[in-house]
């Protein structure tokens, strides 16, 4: 399978004032076309750091993230901006929706950004990939409207409407309930196939990184050995 994401060497470390905190050492990475990731560790190990790196979202100390071929650390922000808009969906634990916008505009909002999609294909995008996540009849509700289960259900179809090479999941179902969580990571899974997107994902739960194709663990800003039974 064909390389999505090369991380090479990667470090960050941050200063405040005369406090310096070295929070990933050198940490090297590979994604696969297709492939399911899980990346497992305690608060504070710095996978959601390394999440934001991967994503674009922040530029590591040293080392280089290459993304499609692309090396991220030789971008701009509104380059890496389009990168991930063209690349990348993302999904989070708190699934940060537009509280004044609806389901349709939500999902539709990352298609809305390209200059050459047109609203009517916007939205037909969104009803559909919604209909697929079981919202069909919620189509107008804001996220104030909706179950907990229901808004990440949302934020599903948002980062799969642009078709992404790579979803980036922050621990997708740590804001649910047992069943909701079980029910969520279904459905991602369900899609992540059937779109064949690679999916990389961060959790503290043990039980969700066992379904993946690949398990890491992150410990201390470094790489570890996993270790299943724990």
């Amino acid at each position: 399978m064909s390389e999505i994401l090369i991380a090479k060497d990667i470090n960050k470390i941050y200063d405040e004032g005369l406090i310096r905190t070295q929070v990933l050492t050198g940490l090297d990475l590979s994604v696969r076309a297709g492939e399911r990731i899980a990346i497992v560790g305690t608060s504070g190990s710095g996978k959601s750091t390394l999440l934001h790196l991967l994503g674009g979202l922040d530029v590591p100390t040293s080392g280089e993230i290459w993304l499609h071929g692309q090396c991220l650390n030789n971008m701009n922000e509104t380059q890496r901006g389009e990168m991930r808009n063209q690349h990348l969906g993302f999904v989070y634990q708190f699934h940060h929706l537009l509280p004044e916008f609806n389901a349709i505009e939500n999902v539709a909002m990352p298609l809305l950004l390209r200059p050459s999609v047109p609203i009517k294909t916007a939205r037909a995008e969104a009803i559909e990939l919604l209909e697929r996540v079981g919202l069909g009849h919620r189509l107008d509700h804001r996220p104030g409207e909706l179950s907990g289960g229901e808004r990440q259900r949302v934020a599903i179809a948002r980062a799969l409407v642009t078709k992404p090479s790579l979803v980036l999941a922050d621990e997708p179902t740590g804001n649910l309930d047992y069943d909701n969580a079980q029910s969520v990571f279904a459905l991602l899974a369900e899609l992540q196939d059937t779109m064949q997107t690679a999916l990389l994902m961060v959790t503290h739960d043990r039980n969700l990184a066992a379904m993946a194709d690949r398990q890491m663990l992150l410990k201390n800003g470094q790489w570890s050995q996993f270790d299943s039974s724990i």
